[in-house]
């Protein structure tokens, strides 16, 4: 051992290999799916992916070298800028399949509420861990977090974007779950939305949201319509088997049965040519990488560190778990992208910063004893 680490460069040896190695061994899977998907081209998929996720993973390394007090300093400024940004895209955003979630910088086009993912858990973090431990269970506790998960949520739900605004309500209760507040305070806001479910259903709701939930319960009922992708995809799921059709011979998504294989369904593009096998695989590796994020937030020497890694977690697992459920027809479809494996610049570069400011706590845990969870 200790020949091997006077061979390798201290700064590659301390890099959290346990987790990388298999984080890139999902994109390269996922990048032989995409290039099935398009029909066994690595145009305009695959290459892409591959290429993001190089440019997002410099950008995670970025993430993972900034100090401590850095990160606090820039926390609200950052929250205030992206809100700021969430507002322009109401003025001038632009549109793209009837819906308004994007700024067009020039040289790309930025989706500000994918930033708000990642940025409510460091916000919120952030405050609980200026907050005194007294006032863990003070109405400040409470309705300062909820103010500012409700401001971006709002303007994410005028885009309309449910699933986005469902991801950073997601991100910040955790976030305010693992940082103390009462239990009951959880209990009863969910028999408060459970209660008010069916306003928001009624009222709250577009017609095609609407549809969407309903079709959940029975997609055969419409399966030539609003039923279509949930079918297509349990068909394509479940004709895999245990191994497979076999690598670019899935007929669901090459006869384009299988709506948007790339993105949102892709999980049911790679079940029908990989099988039982390559789903197991999938999921075995995100369970590594779920499980590093909850050691790291374990090990956390300080409670903004630890509130960063647990809400980063949370926010992967949200995007892991809906997706997964959207595809076998258990949850609506929301659009929530398969985290490393769906082709799409916005996923890829929410789920990275995440892993990025995992490795940066995985890195101050490493640099600085543990001295307990006060700041």
């Amino acid at each position: 051992m200790a020949v091997s680490r006077s061979i390798i460069p201290d700064p590659i040896a301390r890099q959290p290999w346990g987790m990388l190695i298999p984080l890139l061994l999902l994109v390269a899977f996922g990048a032989a799916v995409l290039f099935s998907a398009a029909g066994g081209s690595w145009d305009p998929y695959a290459s892409s992916h591959v290429l993001r996720f190089g440019v997002f993973l410099l950008m995670a390394a970025v993430i993972a070298s900034l100090p401590r007090q850095f990160v606090r300093l820039m926390t609200y400024p950052a929250y205030v800028v992206i809100l700021l940004m969430l507002g322009a895209v109401e003025v001038m955003g632009a549109v793209r399949g009837g819906a308004q979630r994007w700024l067009d910088l020039g040289f790309m086009e930025l989706q500000p509420s994918e930033l708000m993912k990642p940025v409510i858990v460091v916000t919120l973090a952030m405050f609980y861990s200026s907050l005194p431990a007294g006032l863990t269970t003070s109405w400040r506790a409470l309705f300062i977090p909820a103010a500012l998960i409700a401001l971006p949520v709002g303007f994410v739900l005028l885009q309309p974007d449910l699933g986005t605004s469902l991801a950073i309500v997601f991100g910040g209760g955790v976030v305010m779950l693992l940082a103390g507040l009462p239990l009951r305070w959880f209990v009863a806001g969910g028999v408060a939305a459970l209660a008010a479910a069916p306003l928001v259903f009624f009222f709250g709701l577009q017609e095609y949201q609407q549809r969407r939930i309903l079709t959940m319960f029975e997609p055969e009922a419409d399966a030539l319509g609003d039923g279509y992708h949930i079918a297509q995809s349990k068909i394509a799921i479940g004709s895999g088997g245990i191994f497979g059709k076999g690598f670019n011979n899935g007929s669901q998504s090459h006869l384009q049965y299988l709506p948007e294989p790339h993105t949102d369904f892709v999980f049911a593009t790679m079940a029908e040519e990989w099988g039982l096998v390559g789903g197991l695989f999938v999921i075995g590796v995100f369970v590594i990488i779920l499980r590093w994020g909850l050691n790291v937030a374990r090990r956390s020497q300080d409670r903004f560190g630890s509130l960063i890694a647990g809400g980063m977690t949370a926010t992967i697992f949200f995007y892991i778990a809906v997706n997964l459920m959207m595809v076998m027809g258990m949850a609506p479809v929301v659009g929530i992208p398969l985290p490393f494996m769906s082709h799409g610049g916005s996923s890829m570069l929410t789920n990275m910063i995440c892993i990025g400011a995992l490795m940066m706590v995985n890195r101050w845990n490493r640099d600085t004893p543990r001295s307990g969870l006060a700041d």
